[in-house]
Parts: structure tokens; C-alpha cells; sequence
């Protein structure tokens, strides 16, 4: 019998290991699974490279990860939302590495990975420093620069709704790079608001397939 559903946040993280590349979902604060984030400090794992949109606000979920120096290199599109003074300070000492890219390239490398596709020509940066030691073309007149699928060692996602199998359906924004992230990751950790019976989710509700899920574990709470 197919089981996904992990009764504590240590054992839903049990996987992960130093030097672990982690996606983590999350929009402004909207989807952000603090939970694992958190599991994932206390469990003391160091040397992480996190994958989001941001890099964390005040001092909770990737921002509490920063603080206490576990991230080596942050790749996002955001690094500056606002109340991001943790990060700003680490990467002012020379603390914290930075790869930066337009909204729309990060979630196409996402889409890659979890598709598997190749690299991908876009004209986003065309020209700009975000282009500096990549492939650059004209095509038809019009200038690309090739970007490389994105891929992670574990994604760590919240959800609103999951069963067994791991399918999930989220709440309004909180959907964002969740399903994508989910597709590109190895392994793929859900925090659910609440779990249900196996059935109790529609078929065409599913917004993340369990195919995609290797684990599941319930927090209880709405965000």
C-alpha cells in the first residue's frame, strides 16, 4: 500500500543531508513552508544552496537558515523583498553566495528540469550583466542567451490539501513554484494544512500529482 504521509516534520526531512540544493516554494510570504524550514535548522544541516524566489524576510524560514550561517549560496530572482536585512548583512560580509535571475527565466529552468528539456534560448537579458559568461545568439535578428535547466536535490513545499499517495492542491497564491518544484526536485517533502482520505481529492483539482511527492506530513494552520 502506497504511503506518503510522514507523522512528524523530522521524519519528513530525514532525507536530506549537508551540501543539499533545496527548492523551496513561496511567493512574498505566500506558500512558504516555515515549518520544514525550520525542521531543516534544527536539524543543523550546514553547506545548503537554497532555490526560491526570495531570499527569506525577517529572521524566520530561509532567513533563520542564513542567520545562522547554514546557507552557503542562494539562487533566486528576489533577493531583496522587503524586511530582507538578514540576507542583505550576510552578503554584505562575503557570508553567502548569490545567483540572480529574472522571475520568469528561474521558472522556465524550473519547467526544464522538471520536464526534462535541455538548455533553452530566451531574449530576457539579452545584452545585460544577467547574460555575462553565457551562450549568446541572433536569431532572425533577435538576441537570446541560453539558460541550463534547474535542477535540486530535495523541494520542500506547502500545500493546503494532501493524501496518502501525495496528490496536493494549494490555496489561491500559495500555489506559485510549488507544482514546478515539485517536478524538478529528486525529492519532493509537502507540508499540508490538513491530509484527506485517498478519493476526497477531484481528479481534475490535483495541482501536483503524487507521482511528483515522496512525502507528506500535516501542520495544521491556513497561510
Amino acid at each position: 500500500m502506497i504511503d506518503k504521509i510522514k507523522h512528524s516534520l523530522e521524519d519528513a526531512i530525514a532525507p536530506l543531508q549537508d551540501g543539499a540544493s533545496i527548492m523551496v516554494s513561496g511567493f512574498g510570504e505566500a506558500g512558504i513552508p516555515f515549518e520544514l524550514l525550520h525542521a531543516v535548522l534544527d536539524k543543523g544541516l550546514h553547506d545548503l544552496t537554497i532555490i526560491s524566489n526570495n531570499a527569506g524576510t525577517h529572521e524566520v524560514g530561509i532567513a533563520a537558515l542564513i542567520k545562522a550561517k547554514r546557507v552557503r549560496k542562494i539562487v533566486c530572482s528576489h533577493p531583496r523583498p522587503v524586511n530582507s536585512e538578514t540576507f542583505l548583512a550576510a552578503y554584505r560580509a562575503g557570508q553567502i553566495e548569490l545567483e540572480c535571475m529574472p522571475q520568469g527565466t528561474l521558472a522556465e529552468r524550473l519547467r526544464a528540469a522538471g520536464a526534462g528539456l535541455g538548455p533553452f534560448f530566451t531574449p530576457t537579458g539579452f545584452g545585460t550583466l544577467v547574460a555575462e559568461g553565457k551562450e549568446q545568439r541572433v536569431i532572425d535578428g533577435k538576441g537570446y542567451i541560453l539558460e541550463q535547466p534547474l535542477h535540486g536535490d530535495v523541494a520542500l513545499v506547502r500545500a493546503h490539501l494532501g493524501d496518502r499517495w501525495g496528490n496536493l492542491t494549494y490555496r489561491w497564491a500559495a500555489r506559485n513554484f510549488g507544482p514546478v518544484m515539485c517536478m524538478a526536485a529528486k525529492h519532493s517533502i509537502a507540508q499540508v494544512n490538513r491530509v484527506v482520505a485517498l478519493g476526497d481529492l477531484p481528479p481534475e483539482q490535483v495541482m501536483t500529482p503524487g507521482i511528483f511527492v515522496q512525502a507528506v506530513v500535516a501542520v495544521g494552520g491556513e497561510r
